[in-house]
């Protein structure tokens, strides 16, 4: 027969000192902080994934086609892929792409249609 305590897991029957306490806190802090992380990076995932259905539909091309094309731009426009992505998306709203993604869209089509026809 057991008894209640031999039961409970051991970080329960153990008091938590100070020190405890801390490394806790500093646990909890990088789980929010990896949560966030998380989060936005879903959040990028969905508007990346709209741009690429956007350029398999414009270009045509497959969906890893696309992913190229999208990285091409970034890669030689310096900008993050999220930030194109987004950019490429904010035009169904009537924005116009900022000036330096459009120039290596540009580009990046010529360079993709050059390809496609070898």
């Amino acid at each position: 027969m057991t008894t209640a305590l031999e039961e409970q897991p051991l970080s329960r029957t153990v008091p938590v000192t100070a020190t405890g306490d801390a490394a806790l806190a500093a646990e909890v802090l990088e789980l929010r902080a990896r949560n966030e992380q998380l989060e936005q990076a879903l959040a990028s995932r969905a508007v990346i994934d709209q741009a690429c259905g956007m350029v398999m539909v414009l270009a045509p091309c497959s969906s890893e086609r696309a992913w190229d094309l999208l990285v091409d731009v970034s890669q030689h426009s310096n900008v993050k892929l999220r930030d194109v992505a987004a950019a490429l998306v904010a035009t169904t709203k009537d924005q116009e792409l900022p000036e330096a993604i459009q120039h290596e869209w540009r580009r990046a089509l010529r360079r993709f249609h050059t390809r496609e026809r070898r």
